[in-house]
């Protein structure tokens, strides 16, 4: 799968800048759009598409890694990490992925979606989600 070429950033959210780039991510890697393996855009290209400064990128990225989402590649960028057998009980990836829904979530109702509309987003996705 092709890595997106760009974050849809909102310089006026109220939300770090650094921080949506986590999100959105994070939800590409949950939702399945980003696969184990995949590449994440370079620093560069992030930073130049989305108009921030390259250490904002950077710094998001390393977010990601610590959150074991990615892993750093020698010579070839960031990417998706392949979950080891074992790794993370089913409790701990619902965990996981609250802590990744949780913004989203804030952020549906800052632009006054109502639950039922949420679910329908939700269940939108989850159709074409890849497990």
């Amino acid at each position: 799968m092709s890595s997106p070429r760009h974050f849809d950033i909102q310089p006026q959210s109220g939300v770090p800048i650094y921080q949506q780039i986590v999100d959105q991510a994070g939800a590409l890697i949950a939702g399945g759009r980003l696969a184990p393996g995949d590449l994440l855009p370079s620093v560069r290209e992030v930073a130049r598409s989305a108009e921030v400064n390259p250490m904002t990128v950077s710094k998001a990225y390393s977010k990601l890694e610590a959150e074991g989402l990615v892993e750093r590649v020698r010579g070839r960028g960031m990417r998706v990490r392949r979950l080891t057998e074992g790794e993370g009980s089913v409790t701990q990836r619902k965990t996981q992925l609250e802590a990744l829904l949780e913004p989203a979530l804030a952020r549906a109702a800052q632009l006054g979606l109502s639950a039922d509309q949420v679910r329908q987003v939700v269940e939108r996705l989850l159709k074409g989600y890849r497990p």
